[in-house]
């Protein structure tokens, strides 16, 4: 069994404020009322009632678990759905209004059936639901418990992860066996990522595929960038990502320097406002540290991308190179491919290489993201913040580290040095919500992880600690921590810090 987990499953598309408590919990309200369409028993429901377990229940109202839990019964899909019609789904839901199950089934409903039970920590996982429906006669038709795991996966009672490993031809369980493979091969650990995509699609729908996962990282910087305001939330967070952009516009635009460092925070800052107020994100690996990964490319794809794209990275003519050239790869298949087209203009040219590169850079940070699941934890309710910011971290690391020419044990050191500097890192969101401590914390860590990979690009890979025994004390440090820690709002800046 590989640890690789697909690009198109580890940064998936959905709605914020949390991939746990919002995405997971939308996805298996809407797996159960397909489950009850598949077995032919939703003509037959008459009543449906959810219980949000463990942290599900605690912070569930913070995150907008119990409306991503209607709008799942309603057959909206977080890839798809319009953010707008899963906030205040629950919350302000018409008193006597019925809901229609899947878009065909009306049940009569109220705010009650979401039931809250922080309490009860179900042996599963920390973030469980139940979903029980009911008939006219008052018998029940069926009963499932879902466990959001993190990243916006779920787990169904008796199953397995929602994860397909089948078709992967390159498997490794962890850093030093994937290090041995790329050696063995011949092969980066971005290619390892593409060959293992391209098994089970085609190359031109991988591209298309990370080039959609791209445009929706950069649609919500820019989105970030240009929207003032107050969250949602009792804490009333003013937004800063917007003010923070006029200002540099302003010193730019009077002929001082770019600021790249500044521009790097304001980019976090814009994705995770606008995650926290619910708006369209990618889980990255998680949506409460979804503005590391976007800041850092955002910062190579303006800043670096066009002065130099690392070293052995040649330019040559398009249609010459024998490697995947449409996933970024030069003819040996590892240098990225940055290329001339006859028919391209510069500008286009440089863009066309830019998007090479995001390619490349996702892809890197896919394999190590696998490795933080498989090994790990990426949920904040398993492993507290350092699972979370802290995975994505090294995998914002491991990626610029590839885009700027390293070799795999640079990478595989960059990522060692991003996640050694979060062990420990708790999960204590005041009042439940993903603004404080965690808009700031993804700045910090997109900082953190540039500097990782700067460190990394300075050294010849060799390194005493490595990333394996990270991931293996960062899976441990998790096991230990209190759950008060963990995404519980019950200890830490949560108790400590009065909201209002």
């Amino acid at each position: 069994m590989t640890a690789y987990v697909s690009a198109f499953d580890l940064f998936s598309i959905g709605v914020g404020p949390s991939s746990s408590h919002t995405v997971g919990p939308m996805r298996a309200a809407l797996d159960f009322v397909h489950r009850l369409g598949a077995s032919e028993a939703l003509a037959a429901v008459s009543r449906i009632e959810c219980t949000l377990f463990g942290s599900l229940g605690a912070t569930g109202i913070g995150h907008g678990t119990p409306d991503a839990v209607v709008a799942g019964l309603r057959g909206l899909s977080p890839e798809s759905c319009d953010p707008a019609e899963v906030r205040s789904a629950w919350t302000e839901y018409p008193a006597g209004e019925p809901l229609t199950l899947d878009g065909q089934q009306q049940i009569p409903f109220a705010k009650t059936d979401i039931v809250f039970a922080p309490r009860t920590r179900l042996p599963g996982h920390p973030n469980a639901m139940t979903l029980t429906a009911w008939d006219a006669a008052g018998a029940p038709i069926a009963e499932e418990t879902y466990y959001s795991i993190g990243g916006g996966f779920i787990r169904r009672e008796g199953e397995g992860t929602s994860i397909t490993a089948a078709g992967f031809p390159y498997s490794y369980a962890d850093a030093a066996s994937l290090l041995a493979l790329c050696d063995e091969h011949g092969l980066s650990i971005a290619e390892v990522a593409r060959l293992n995509e391209t098994a089970v699609r085609s190359e031109e729908d991988v591209a298309a595929g990370l080039d959609a996962i791209w445009n929706a990282m950069s649609a919500c910087v820019d989105a970030g960038l240009h929207s003032d305001g107050v969250l949602p939330g009792m804490l009333k967070v003013k937004r800063r990502a917007s003010t923070i952009r006029a200002q540099l516009d302003e010193v730019e635009a009077d002929g001082h320097r770019e600021l790249p460092g500044e521009w790097l925070g304001a980019f976090a800052l814009a994705v995770n406002e606008e995650n926290a107020a619910g708006g369209r994100v990618v889980t990255a690996p998680t949506n409460g540290a979804a503005g590391i990964l976007p800041a850092v490319a955002m910062y190579w794809w303006r800043f670096l991308a066009d002065s130099g794209l690392g070293a052995g990275n040649a330019v040559t003519p398009y249609g010459e190179l024998v490697g995947s050239a449409l996933l970024g790869f030069g003819p040996d298949g590892r240098g990225l491919a940055a290329q001339v087209d006859a028919d391209l203009d510069p500008e286009q040219t440089a863009e066309a290489n830019r998007r090479r590169g995001i390619r490349r850079f996702l892809l890197t940070a896919t394999a190590l993201g696998s490795l933080f699941k498989a090994n790990a934890s990426i949920s904040g309710a398993e492993g507290g913040c350092q699972a979370e910011v802290g995975s994505a971290c090294a995998m914002a690391a491991g990626g610029l580290t590839a885009v700027m020419g390293g070799t795999n044990r640079q990478i595989e050191n960059a990522a060692e040095i991003a996640m050694e500097h979060h062990l420990g890192l708790t999960c204590d969101p005041i009042g439940g919500l993903v603004q404080i401590p965690c808009i700031e914390r993804n700045a910090i860590a997109a900082s953190t992880a540039v500097t990782a990979a700067r460190l990394a690009l300075r050294g010849d890979g060799s390194h005493y600690v490595s990333l394996d025994a990270v991931v293996e004390t960062m899976r441990q440090t998790g096991a230990d921590m209190s759950t008060k820690y963990k995404e519980t709002s019950e200890g830490g800046l949560a108790v400590n810090v009065i909201e209002c």
